[in-house]
Order: C-alpha cells, then structure tokens, then sequence
C-alpha cells in the first residue's frame, strides 16, 4: 500500500495523458502512462492486469523508421513519440565511393541494396513495422528493390536532420494510425479465411482452448469485450462468472488469453465495437 500511495503522489505531479496504469506489489512498482481511454478499475490478484498495456502498445507500436538517403541511411527504433537510433554497428550506413562510382556507371541500386541487406539482418532480430522517411524520389527508390517491406506502415516525406523531431513523429503517428487500421482488415479477412478451413475458434470458451491446445495465429478481440471468468483445474475451461468480486474469479480473462496468445507465438489486433460480433466478441485463428 506504501508503493500505491507513492505512484498516486507521482502520477499527480506529472503530465496529464488518456489514463494512467498503477502497479504495486510488495516487491515491485511502476506508474504507466497510457494514449488511451480506459474503463476504470482495480484490481487485486496474484498477477498485474495488463490488456490496457498491450492495448495501447496496439495502438502506439513499436516500429522501426529508416531515412534511405542517397549519401547516408540510418535507422531508428520508435515507440510512441520515441525514436532513438537503432543499436546496430550497420547503421548509420554511409555511400562509399565506389558506391558513388557504381551509380556514375548506372548501378544504382547497389547502395539501396546494401541498406536493404542491412534493415533485413536487423529486422529479423527485431521484427516491427516499418516507416520511410525521406523525399520521395529517395523511397520510392528503395521500395522498388526493397524486399524488407512486407509490415511496411508508410512513407512520410521529409528529412530528420531538417525538420522538427515533433513534426515527423506526428506525421509517423498518422502513418501507423492508417497501418493499424489496415491491420484490422487484414484480421477480419484472415478470420474469414480461415473459418473454411476449420481454424477458427469463436467466444472465450473456446478461444482460451485452442490457444492452449494448439498454434495461435492471430487473435483478434473487441476492445469493448470483458469477461470475468473461472478456471477449470485442468486450466482448459472457463466458465462466465458474474461474482467479480469471489476470489476465484479472474477479473478479466481477455487479459490472461491475450498474455497467452502472445507468449505462443501469436499477434493480437483488437477490433471496434461490434465487428466480432458474429464469433461473440472474440476469436481466434490457428496455425497448421
């Protein structure tokens, strides 16, 4: 309870944000602050409550944004309005002079390769959407060759070492707005896909089983779902509760299935209200 107290004084020194996220154990603590709206709770329980973590990472994900310049590329590892030059010896990348020498004799695609090269080595230890940033002429050229552009978010026209820091990333931010958008078409079609094929599992219930029986692909939940739940002693059924306040009820068992989900091997997109309706809030796809 001293923690708790402690962060509350914290939070009300601090800048005001969507919401906020406080967590005290008697080992641990930490004051989070949210981009997001979230419905007002609290809850006490042998593990923290983390669904409104994953969902604000959902809507400010972490990303990588590369400026393929012509004389030197570099790359960024971004979060929110965070963006801190990628721990990586390969970049920044500078043209070399025979690279200068290969584009005066008509390859030049060879220094955009090598940065392509490079962002892949990079982006296979790291995976995460990726944003352009420069002229257009300049990413327009890589995307052309590029074969790391598969999660590409956007491009965004302009310079990092020009422009204002605070400029870019909003434009970044709207980049990655229009991105998880699409992402949750690409959901929705790919829950379409795979119901045909027997892959899908719809509502809790059955959503919690196949996540722990077999491979997780995407699980997609309405971000307005909450459901309070108890747990079979297999740890294989759960059963709706409406006693949120018995000790054996897990407050919300989205929170458990998107932890489990993601610890699996699976990728989470939450959907607006009502577009699962017809699979009961929540279903999830599962691999081969």
């Amino acid at each position: 309870m001293r923690r708790l107290h402690a962060l509350l004084e914290q939070a009300r020194q601090g800048p005001a944000t969507q919401a906020i996220a406080l967590y005290a154990s008697a080992s641990t603590d930490a004051l989070i602050r949210l981009p997001i709206t979230v419905r007002d709770r609290a809850v006490v329980d042998p593990t923290f409550a983390t669904r409104d973590l994953v969902r604000a990472l959902h809507r400010t994900p972490r990303h990588l944004v590369l400026t393929p310049n012509a004389g030197q590329a570099r790359l960024f590892d971004a979060a929110g309005d965070t963006l801190v030059p990628a721990l990586t010896s390969a970049f920044p990348l500078t043209a070399t002079r025979n690279d200068n020498r290969s584009r005066s004799r008509g390859r030049a695609d060879k220094p955009a390769r090598n940065v392509d090269a490079a962002l892949g080595t990079y982006l296979r230890l790291h995976p995460a959407p990726l944003v352009l940033v420069g002229s257009d002429h300049a990413t327009a050229a890589f995307r052309r060759i590029s074969t790391n552009c598969a999660r590409l978010a956007g491009t965004v026209n302009g310079n990092l070492t020009h422009a204002g820091r605070g400029v870019l990333t909003t434009r970044i931010r709207a980049v990655l707005d229009a991105y998880l958008h699409r992402r949750q078409t690409e959901a929705l079609t790919l829950i379409d896909q795979r119901v045909s094929a027997g892959r899908v599992a719809s509502g809790m219930p059955a959503a919690w089983l196949a996540a722990r029986t077999q491979r997780p692909e995407v699980l997609a939940v309405d971000e307005s779902l909450y459901y309070p739940a108890r747990l079979s002693d297999d740890g294989d059924t759960l059963t709706p509760a409406h006693d949120t306040a018995h000790p054996n009820v897990i407050d919300d068992a989205v929170d458990e299935l998107i932890e489990l989900v993601l610890t699996r091997g699976g990728w989470i997109a939450f959907t607006t209200p009502g577009a699962l309706n017809h699979h009961h809030g929540i279903a999830l796809t599962t691999r081969h």
